[in-house]
């Protein structure tokens, strides 16, 4: 999942400036790549830098993980907006890292740290493949209450992770100190001021814009060690499972769960991005570039798990970049393509990230998981919030989030099912997919927001 879960209704009130098939000048083409190129940057690089804390890489394995992402995001990227045969939608939609995965992730880092990480992302990226056969029965067996109810687990239990960083990093002999706590407050603030203050790319960069002031600011305070920035070479060459590859069958429903999820986001996303390029949405062409577009996704996830990366997803957040220029030209997806592929080359940038204090990152994070959950909340909402859909949300998230901090509830059942049920996203998933399927549909009584 992209930081933001959230599909929005979207109506275009006028004709784009380029089109899907137009070709701006070459410098704008650039202009608008880089623009979308920071609309998405933080969304890349969190996930890769959160895992390579659980797995406990050095810093100079972390810039490796984190330049791996960028380049993997590129190329993947490019396949989505150039569409090779039947993979790629050739929409201008851009791939990234998914922080649906990073629970998952993190489960599996803990256990096998990265070999693992990239063996479960590989070996379910099928999952997708094969649901991109399936759009339209895909859509009508998670409809946005099942949906809607497990990106709002995701984001839930992904606010531990938020606040250990916000308050200076697992293990960290300083956890909790003023410094920490005023430093992730900080760039907290900063983000709230661009979002809710600011306007156009200022509104929608927000977060990196946090990120950047809140990195500066920590130099002169002696937090950012640039000794491994400055070895760091020029060159990243890819690697092909350089971390090697492992398996668990305990860690694979989350995992499916996962995939299942980030089909549904990128039709939403995939459907959102063609209605702001001026595409239609009602016909034949637009379910062949759904089917297209979420074949790339699991090859660009299978793609990722051999250069040791995790797995990629539709951006949903560019989607704002396009309502805001007016642009939804392919070739300014290719110039974000070969702009992230340059920026992931260059192992300098990948060690810049690396060294970023906890707090600093935790700061941002603390908001963007906030914004996952919420948007999750959004998702079950939309229509209007039934008594039927508030019960399917309580029990989901009661059980979701019980498992979630009382794994050790289920350790006493067979063992087949205790590993399947420690995960409270699977359990969560499982309870909202059920009573979606078991509970009568018709109500009168209905809640707007």
């Amino acid at each position: 999942m992209d930081m933001s879960a959230e599909k929005r209704e979207l109506v275009v009130e006028e004709e784009p400036a380029f089109g899907l098939e137009d070709k701006p000048p070459f410098i704008e083409t650039m202009l608008l790549g880089l623009q979308h190129m920071l609309a998405m940057f933080v969304g890349i690089i969190t996930p890769p830098l959160i895992i390579a804390g659980v797995a406990g890489l050095n810093a100079a394995e972390t810039g490796f993980f984190v330049s791996m992402a960028l380049m993997v995001s590129g190329v993947t990227t490019y396949i989505q907006v150039t569409k090779w045969g039947p993979v790629g939608s050739g929409l201008l939609a851009v791939h990234g890292t998914s922080f649906t995965f990073v629970p998952m992730a993190i489960a599996a880092a803990s256990q096998g740290g990265i070999p693992l990480v990239i063996g479960m992302g590989l070996i379910t990226s099928p999952v997708e493949m094969i649901l991109s056969r399936f759009i339209k029965q895909t859509r009508k067996l998670f409809p946005p209450v099942v949906t809607g109810t497990v990106v709002m687990l995701i984001g839930l239990g992904l606010m531990e992770v938020g606040i250990t960083d916000f308050g200076g990093g697992a293990g960290a002999e300083n956890y909790g100190a003023p410094q920490n706590l005023l430093l992730g407050l900080f760039v907290l603030t900063i983000i709230i001021i661009a979002n809710r203050f600011g306007k156009g790319l200022v509104k929608v960069g927000a977060v990196a814009i946090g990120l950047v002031i809140g990195y500066f600011v920590s130099i002169p305070l002696g937090l950012v060690d640039l000794t491994e920035v400055a070895e760091a070479g020029w060159l990243t060459i890819p690697q092909p499972f350089k971390y090697g590859i492992s398996f668990k069958w305990s860690l694979l429903a989350p995992w499916i769960m996962a995939y299942i999820i980030t089909t549904v986001e990128s039709i939403g996303d995939l459907t959102a991005v063609a209605e702001v390029s001026g595409e239609a949405v009602d016909n034949q062409q637009h379910i062949d570039r759904l089917s297209g577009g979420i074949m790339a996704d699991g090859v660009g996830s299978a793609l990722a798990a051999v250069f040791n990366s995790l797995p990629n997803s539709t951006f949903s957040q560019n989607i704002g970049v396009i309502q805001i220029t007016k642009v939804g030209s392919r070739v300014v997806g290719i110039a974000v393509a070969a702009i992230l592929f340059l920026l992931g080359l260059v192992p300098k940038i990948g060690a810049l990230v690396s060294v970023m204090p906890s707090p600093v990152l935790g700061g941002a994070t603390i908001a963007l998981f906030g914004m996952v959950a919420t948007s999750g909340m959004k998702i079950v909402t939309k229509g209007g919030l039934t008594d039927r859909k508030i019960f399917i949300l309580s029990i989901a998230l009661s059980f979701g989030l019980g498992v979630t901090f009382r794994p050790d509830v289920v350790a006493q059942l067979p063992e087949i099912l205790s590993t399947v049920l420690s995960s409270g996203i699977t359990v969560g998933a499982i309870i909202a997919i059920a009573l979606n399927l078991i509970l009568p549909k018709k109500e009168k009584k209905v809640y707007t927001n």
